[in-house]
């Protein structure tokens, strides 16, 4: 069985292309030009070129596929076009769902994010079901994947694609290239760049479980569901704390509140806007989620799935191992 990969050169998407390969499926990679091809080495990976934007190339990439994972996504706090993110979430979403469809396509996994998942008032962990205000996005990547998620069910539901959406939370491990908003705070823990924290909670999951979660949802997924795939809540305090175990740096004692840092974050970002149009040192968007714990309940992907729940402690192990191999800290 052939799958083709969307966002195969990235940080989950590479991952999910060894995953598969290791499952014994044959694995197509969308690869746009000049993309950096560091995750696929290694990998018995046939590479399509295209782009989310140029459905022929879609349509070219997808003959011959059996499923399709599409995970490319524009994952970013900060863009100097906005609309560029819109374009490569929502429009590109669009292009290869329907080119998938026009091709028959068996089934298809969506890489979505935690971003969409609601938190019910009165309640401590989020799930799949409750469904979430749109009013509660922080930042153009959130609201575009929000868009591109809701298109994803509406073709499933109205033109019978059959989709099916994971929600992957905040993973963490090697091949993190870019790096990920969240990879760079790791990076920048390890440059010492770290002096406060804010309250805030996330939840934490090895990109190798994501990895995992991706093809038990092809092989075991029900259509038209959605499944987290996510592990261990911890606050962003207790995030450090683990850093500082395996880095021996210390972890920042100051805590910042949540006005400061959101000031931080305006200047920041006007900054980046108007003179610099460099990313943020402190971005917005991120301030924003901060203010709110986003801490989930995973179950129905453990029991349904049967996603794997790896130490997290290993997981940053790995993540901070490569990041020092490769000299980004």
């Amino acid at each position: 069985m052939k799958v083709l990969v969307t966002g195969a050169t990235g940080f989950i998407g590479g991952h999910v292309a060894a995953e598969l390969q290791r499952s014994g499926y044959t694995v197509r990679a969308l690869v746009r030009e000049g993309s950096d091809r560091r995750n696929l080495a290694g990998l018995d990976v046939e590479q399509a070129p295209g782009d989310l934007l140029d459905p022929s190339s879609l349509h070219r990439a997808l003959e011959g596929c059996d499923y399709l994972c599409h995970v490319a996504a524009a994952y970013t706090f900060w863009a100097p076009d906005p609309q560029q993110i819109y374009a490569v979430n929502v429009l590109g979403t669009r292009n290869v769902l329907e080119a998938a469809r026009a091709v028959g396509i068996r089934k298809v996994v969506y890489t979505s994010t935690e971003s969409t998942i609601g938190i019910a008032a009165g309640c401590r962990l989020g799930v799949e079901d409750p469904p979430l205000a749109p009013l509660h996005l922080a930042g153009d990547y959130k609201r575009s994947k929000y868009e591109a998620e809701q298109l994803a069910l509406r073709l499933c539901r109205e033109e019978g694609l059959p989709v099916v959406v994971v929600n992957p939370t905040t993973p963490v491990g090697p091949g993190d290239i870019r790096p990920t908003p969240t990879g760079q705070i790791i990076v920048d823990f390890m440059r010492g760049r770290m002096p406060a924290y804010v309250n805030t909670g996330l939840n934490l999951v090895d990109v190798a479980d994501v990895a995992r979660g991706h093809v038990l949802a092809l092989e075991k997924g029900r259509i038209g569901e959605r499944y987290l795939l996510g592990n261990r809540n911890l606050t962003l305090q207790e995030l450090f704390a683990l850093l500082s175990e395996i880095t021996a740096r210390p972890a920042p004692r100051l805590r910042l509140p949540l006005g400061v840092a959101l000031a931080a974050g305006y200047v920041s970002q006007l900054i980046a806007d108007r003179v610099t149009h460099q990313p943020p040192r402190v971005p917005l968007a991120a301030v924003r989620v901060a203010r709110h714990y986003r801490h989930f309940d995973c179950t129905k992907a453990v029991s349904e799935l049967g996603l794997p729940q790896s130490p997290i402690e290993r997981a940053l192990e790995r993540a901070v191992a490569w990041f020092k191999q490769n000299g980004y800290a």
